[in-house]
């Protein structure tokens, strides 16, 4: 899966004048919207090519429908360079994005930089560039980034997935070569800035620990927007003051508006299919939030407030929304997230949805 963030909302009142008759105390509100609410999507070209039907109040709905009703304006897709299939592959990606703009939404692009899974233990090269120069990686990356800002135009782009200990192993590892790291990252933003200056640039750690400090004193010359990290739970600690701590901290820090880029909560401890979940256990939990669809509800509440409560944070997205047991109740290669999906085990949208309303 992968393991990060948003709040501030910048308000620019337009003032709108009242037909005669109407109340005029009921002034529409016209302010931009600028919080992130966002939910990560990526399995949902897979889940529709293969049938799958998500529902709202018992009646099938399209499931950007759903979000944006809910007050979701954002939606996170994943971008691997040369999959084995067709899931997050660039032509998928691309039909994904354009759907999501044609609805409405905001598009916050994941570029993994990799063929597969982008994460602190794997960060894998993609093939067509491995044992590539440092000086050839570079320039590889930027004309693939420059296909990509053409093409599918996001208005947030993430220069890779949880680059903790960096990216496209071995001249990004940031750990063993620093430089090499700095490098590609520098080369990539620069990239965006010419070819895209109004897209947002987000750098993306997997936690909000000291360790967090350490990497973005690393990346602090480095040119971007969004600092995005990662707060489940189960890996991250169950302190919600800590996480509202780390958006201070680093943002106050670094000067930047900082997004929680991932973030996901169950809303039972069962199973929908034969696939191990990832949280399964009672003392996987935060004490007060049950895993039940109020809890979770209680639970994203309560990150979007911390969130919402500082002066850096920009926004929050949930990760794992949309992955139901689409492959069916028998699979053992299905989702290990369906108990923390957005929709329950009917696929029927949850309570949880209330929390990116855009006003609360």
């Amino acid at each position: 899966m992968k393991k990060l963030v948003l709040l501030l909302l910048c308000l620019a009142p337009v003032v709108i004048f009242s037909c005669a008759g109407d109340d005029s105390s009921k002034v529409a509100d016209t302010t931009e919207d600028v919080f992130v609410r966002g939910v990560d999507m990526s399995f949902l070209p897979e889940m529709e090519a293969d049938g799958t039907v998500l529902y709202n109040n018992g009646k099938p709905q399209d499931a950007l429908t759903t979000l944006k009703n809910a007050g979701v304006n954002t939606i996170r897709i994943r971008l691997w360079k040369n999959p084995a299939t067709a899931t997050s592959g660039f032509a998928e990606v691309k039909a994904f994005s354009q759907k999501v703009h044609d609805a409405g939404l905001k598009v916050w692009l994941t570029v993994h930089y990799s063929d597969t899974w982008a994460d602190p233990e794997h960060q894998q090269i993609p093939a067509e560039w491995a044992g590539l120069s440092l000086q050839a990686l570079t320039a590889a990356a930027k004309s693939y980034t420059s296909t990509i800002l053409a093409e599918i135009k996001p208005d947030i782009i993430q220069i890779g997935n949880e680059t903790n200990t960096g990216f496209m192993y071995p001249q990004g590892n940031l750990v063993d070569n620093e430089a090499g790291f700095l490098q590609l990252v520098s080369g990539i933003s620069a990239t965006i800035r010419q070819d895209a200056p109004k897209t947002k640039i987000m750098l993306h750690y997997a936690g909000i620990t000291e360790r967090a400090d350490w990497f973005y004193n690393k990346t602090a010359n480095i040119d971007y927007d969004y600092i995005g990290l990662s707060f489940y739970p189960i890996w991250n600690g169950k302190d919600l003051t800590a996480l509202q701590n780390a958006i201070v901290r680093l943002g106050n820090a670094h000067n930047k508006k900082v997004l929680v880029a991932e973030t996901a909560y169950p809303f039972t401890l069962g199973f929908n299919d034969w696939t191990n979940n990832v949280v399964g256990l009672e003392d996987h939990l935060v004490p007060g939030y049950p895993a039940t669809p109020e809890g979770q509800k209680e639970f994203l509440l309560t990150v979007r407030n911390a969130v919402k409560a500082t002066s850096k944070g920009a926004g929050f997205c949930y990760w794992g929304g949309e992955w139901v047991s689409f492959k069916g109740k028998e699979a053992t290669n299905g989702s290990s997230f369906e108990n923390q999906a957005l929709w329950n085990f009917d696929n029927n949208a949850l309570p949880a949805l209330d929390a990116f309303k855009r006003k609360l």
